[in-house]
């Protein structure tokens, strides 16, 4: 860490400190302690968990952050009280915070996990990058496809590692589906479909009563000005994904939410990590909710449908794949399938015979992923590129966003993914983005 960064963090109070911090102070390189300290910002249900895997790496969570008081001080109970309990893992003094950009300020912070609702991602996740900080940010990475574009390009420029939590990826089913598929079992992919539910709707709710403890304004942070209502910040301690995620203002529906998981195990399938799709097309009538089409340049069709999960069609063969279900059929014979306890054997013990049988010599090996906090904290130390990159998460969630777009506008967009444009007078540049609020801008 150099001394003007070192000077800067020192003089600054946080209360004056500007948003938007000078690039060239973050951009120096830092070395992690030989236990690295780890932040939490967001403390809902999916943090829960997540902080659940990151207290047994090799890492000690020193902070957490939300601006729920609840939630933030059962968070630091929760930290101090494991610490209490495994002192060889990390030392009981975790500290809490309302406001992210205090906690972005400690320079003995390595990295961050963020689980706040999507509108946050982009915001935070840059913030974090230009201070210096690794991040762990859930899926869909970004809110929209502005975001998505700022926070791949910040990645590199900052010389940091992100991992985008979606965690499909690290599951074994979805990679064997996915090389099965890479090195042509089901003959030539003429078409995939996948599942999920609605696009975002503009939020409706009535008001509530607000919840005491908790800072609403910067709750809502960069969305407009809403009537709190506790559908999205639950009251206090909850054990349930909150439905902020089905509003346009705060998420983008089951399409970016589930979406993100099913279109980024599309995505891997068809080998397009580095690219996307060239068209879409929304559904037949303006009020449907599904039968959107992500069209790829070499015609092959990715449709949202209800169905099985994701399910590729090729000219000799189908392989489907959802969390703990798997099937394979080629040439018409069904070779594996594990989609219910009474189909027998087991998912794990289907996946293995696909392959056995048809990936033993297979030229296209995958990324192998043990866990996907694991593979993150490897990426951290190696510095190598995480199972879910910026550049997987970020393409993953614009081919969300477009897709959401179809659905909202009921048009045909045209796209050049290697330019991160619409083309041939299609689109409007106001889809690619938001208004902000406030101080808070991408």
């Amino acid at each position: 860490m150099n001394t003007n960064r070192r000077t800067f963090l020192k003089g600054a109070a946080i209360a004056g400190m500007p948003f938007i911090l000078p690039s060239n102070i973050w951009a120096a390189e830092t070395k992690p302690n030989s236990r690295p300290n780890i932040g939490f910002i967001g403390m809902g249900k999916q943090a829960g968990g997540l902080m659940g895997g990151f207290l047994y790496q090799d890492v000690q969570v020193v902070a957490v952050c939300d601006v729920d008081t609840t939630r933030r001080e059962a968070a630091k109970k929760r930290v101090d009280e494991f610490y209490t309990k495994e002192p060889t893992k990390g030392t009981p003094d975790c500290k809490a915070y309302n406001n992210f950009r205090e906690l972005l300020a400690r320079k003995d912070i390595d990295m961050v996990c963020i689980a706040t609702p999507d509108h946050w991602h982009a915001i935070i996740t840059l913030a974090a990058l230009r201070s210096g900080k690794d991040v762990y940010c859930e899926k869909p990475l970004t809110h929209n496809i502005h975001e998505a574009i700022e926070v791949i390009k910040a990645v590199d420029a900052n010389k940091r590692i992100l991992q985008t939590g979606s965690m499909q990826r690290s599951d074994r089913e979805f990679r064997v589906a996915c090389e099965l598929v890479r090195n042509g079992a089901i003959g030539k992919v003429e078409r995939v479909e996948c599942q999920f539910g609605d696009p975002g709707r503009p939020y409706d709710l009535k008001e509530e009563a607000m919840e005491p403890g908790l800072d609403w304004d910067l709750w809502l942070g960069p969305a407009q000005k809403a009537f709190y209502n506790s559908e999205l910040s639950p009251r206090g301690v909850h054990d349930h994904f909150p439905n902020w995620r089905n509003y346009r203002e705060f998420g983008g529906g089951m399409v970016t939410d589930w979406g993100a998981h099913h279109l980024d195990i599309a995505q891997w399938g068809l080998g397009m990590d580095d690219s996307g799709p060239v068209e879409v097309r929304p559904p037949e009538k303006a009020d449907d909710k599904r039968g959107a089409v992500l069209v790829y340049a070499n015609g092959v069709t990715v449709t949202h449908k209800d169905g099985f999960g994701v399910d590729f069609f090729g000219t000799e063969g189908e392989v489907q794949v959802n969390r703990g279900k798997f099937t394979f059929t080629r040439n018409g014979q069904q070779i594996a399938k594990f989609t219910r306890s009474e189909d027998g054997s087991s998912c794990e013990a289907q996946v293995q015979k696909a392959q056995k049988e048809f990936l033993a010599d297979a030229k296209t090996k995958l990324y192998v992923s043990k866990g996907h906090i694991p593979d993150f904290m490897n990426s951290v130390k190696t510095r190598q590129k995480p199972i879910t990159s910026e550049q997987v998460g970020g393409r993953s969630a614009i081919c969300c966003h477009l897709m959401n777009q179809a659905y909202y506008n009921h048009a045909k967009i045209l796209w050049d993914p290697a330019k991160f444009a619409f083309r041939n007078g299609s689109g409007d540049t106001k889809w690619l983005t938001r208004d902000y609020r406030g101080p808070w801008k991408v």
